[in-house]
């Protein structure tokens, strides 16, 4: 599956390289299963409801979510990441 990146989500990976290089390679890690296999196991890839009811959650580790969206072209757009509360 086809991945498109937001300008924050770009940036918050940024910030997780510098500060968390581990962190990074377990995202990096997650997001290219994803292109391979978006609905492997491990990713827990689910919709979410509520104000957020257009979009969906992958996993990185027990506390790091992606959140992304479908676009028109049926890309995944990743539009930000961080912990349960913070997204």
């Amino acid at each position: 599956m086809k991945t498109k990146f937001s300008p924050t989500f770009q940036s918050k990976l940024k910030q997780i390289k510098e500060s968390n290089p581990k962190l990074f390679e377990r995202v990096l890690k997650q997001a290219k299963l994803f292109q391979i296999d978006p609905k492997h196991p491990s990713l827990r890839n689910h919709k979410l409801s509520g104000h957020l009811h257009n979009t969906r959650s992958l996993s990185v580790g027990m506390s790091i979510r992606i959140l992304y969206v479908m676009d028109a072209e049926g890309s995944a757009y990743f539009f930000d990441i961080g912990t349960h509360n913070e997204v």
